[in-house]
């Protein structure tokens, strides 16, 4: 399968088509010549199947000083920017579609995260300046755990009736109960990593990025983010205590096909999710949708990184970023598998659940087929290397 995946994902760079892109239409195309297929595309794979490996390798190869060097924007992206997306989403589908303010938050919710794989499997392959990756990938890594976590408060809610106040405490105490458990976890495994014999240590990994999400799941907690600490904590604590070059050789020699086979995998999931929705039955509420999404991005990226540029450089805990890096931030806000999966996982019962879920289906095309398209011009014009973005991934 892995052989297979990675032989048609060199066919597909040798047609100059962006991966995810041509994917996500060859996922189109099997929608509709094989429909038994679509029965294949659950919450499940996406989430617990095709994520965990992908987050963890990505979080893995982040290296502490360029997080260190841009956790202000990080931060400002990751949960407050997440929590405004899905509110001005949310705003925007009220008024345009007459969706009741709880299901517009829950379709906010759902495409409020940039998607790690779409958002990883563009830039890793433009000559970005490392640390303009590093933001763009830590960003996509953690508010996609915390953008699942906004929608399980969201969906819980409607289906439950909690309080604002409960759904505050439920999705705080479950963001700093994942990272807690992340953190943990990482620590961990480095100090048994360090000391394995080589092919135990690489198994040790594939133990750490589904366990850590399997564990994290099953005790209510966000399995994506607890996977991105432990990824980041195994790879920059574990070389720091001794991690070699020859084990991180052989780690690479797995990770590498594992990964390329599983953003394959995940694309085509969602090529196939969205064929098997009747998207065109609702061109008008996916527009405004599309809309809502692009001024939440461009609120978040111009308005509170901007503004934080503007009034905070130089002070501790302000993002440290050239101001002409906010465009290609701004246009790095695809959408792809998460939003997939949780539009997918919405209960069977759940009000207006057709129309949510054809909304978040048509804002990760439109998102993938333009801006996963357009992001090289953009990076290109606005933020010239300094350093290849493969150095990052490759050091």
């Amino acid at each position: 399968m892995i052989a297979g995946m990675n032989g048609l994902t060199t066919a597909v760079r040798r047609l100059g088509v962006p991966g995810p892109i041509a994917f996500v239409l060859i996922g189109l195309v099997l929608s509709v010549a094989a429909p038994p297929l679509r029965v294949l595309v659950t919450p499940e794979l996406v989430l617990v199947v095709l994520l965990p490996g992908l987050v963890f390798e990505a979080a893995y190869r982040l290296h502490w000083d360029d997080l260190r060097r841009a956790y202000g924007s990080i931060a400002f992206l990751a949960v407050p920017g997440v929590l405004i997306s899905a509110a001005i989403v949310a705003f925007g589908l009220t008024l345009t579609t007459g969706l009741r303010p709880e299901l517009a938050f829950v379709a906010g919710a759902i495409v409020s995260a940039t998607d790690p794989a779409a958002v990883v499997a563009t830039f890793t392959k433009l000559q970005a300046p490392r640390r303009l990756v590093a933001v763009v990938d830590a960003e996509s890594l953690l508010n996609d755990g915390t953008g699942l976590v906004a929608f399980a408060v969201a969906v819980a809610a409607v289906t439950r009736g909690i309080a604002p106040g409960e759904a505050a405490w439920l999705f705080g105490a479950t963001v700093a109960g994942s990272v807690a458990l992340g953190a943990v976890a990482g620590l961990a495994a480095a100090l048994v990593v360090v000391r394995a014999p080589r092919a135990l240590a690489v198994a040790l990994t594939l133990l750490v990025a589904y366990g850590t999400y399997l564990a994290a799941t099953a005790i209510g907690l966000s399995g994506v983010l607890a996977t991105v600490l432990a990824g980041i904590l195994l790879g920059n604590y574990g070389r720091r205590i001794g991690l070699t070059a020859a084990t991180e050789r052989a780690f690479d020699a797995v990770w590498e096909p594992l990964t390329a086979a599983l953003s394959a995998l995940i694309f085509l999931a969602v090529g196939l999710a969205i064929g098997q929705s009747a998207v065109l039955s609702d061109l008008g509420p996916i527009a405004w949708g599309v809309l809502a999404v692009l001024v939440a991005r461009a609120v978040v990226v111009y308005g509170l990184i901007g503004g934080a540029l503007a009034l905070g450089r130089g002070r501790g805990g302000a993002p440290n970023l050239p101001a002409r890096w906010l465009h290609p931030l701004f246009w790095a806000g695809l959408r792809g598998g998460v939003a997939t999966a949780a539009a997918l996982s919405l209960p069977l019962d759940f009000p207006e659940r057709d129309l949510l879920q054809r909304i978040a289906f048509g804002v990760v095309f439109v998102t993938l087929l333009v801006q996963g398209t357009t992001a090289a011009w953009v990076v290109r014009w606005t933020a010239p290397s300094d350093q290849p973005a493969s150095t990052l991934r490759s050091t």
